[in-house]
């Protein structure tokens, strides 16, 4: 039974999946939007929003917190806390979009595609 599992594994280990969801919050920082498979993206959301919600705090532990969940890339966390932060200060929620893009025809899983972007 899978109670109070509620996270997604997507067949990797516990190491490489935190790896995986880092890489793609680093990807959706740098470029604010990004095609990935749509479960990723569903699992990428909330931890984008929580990152943006500290980053609101603009403090320094803030600051400190979400460099080292950005594999301490300073570069990153300022544009995280100076640029992007700021457009959702009259905002309570909601700040990433995922759209439905088809299906995945080059690889021939046909796993359905999304894009994740910020608003």
């Amino acid at each position: 039974m899978r109670h109070h599992n509620k996270n997604k594994k997507f067949g990797r280990q516990a190491g490489t999946r935190e790896a995986l969801m880092r890489s793609l919050v680093l990807s959706l920082l740098t470029h604010e939007k990004i095609m990935t498979t749509e479960a990723k993206a569903k699992a990428l959301r909330p931890v984008v929003e929580k990152m943006i919600t500290k980053a609101m705090a603009g403090d320094i532990p803030a600051v400190r917190i979400i460099k080292s969940r950005l594999y301490n890339n300073a570069d990153i966390a300022s544009k995280l806390v100076k640029d992007i932060a700021p457009r959702y200060k009259e905002r309570k929620g909601g700040y990433t979009r995922i759209t439905k893009i088809g299906f995945r025809s080059g690889r021939g899983d046909a796993s359905p595609l999304a894009t994740i972007e910020l608003i």
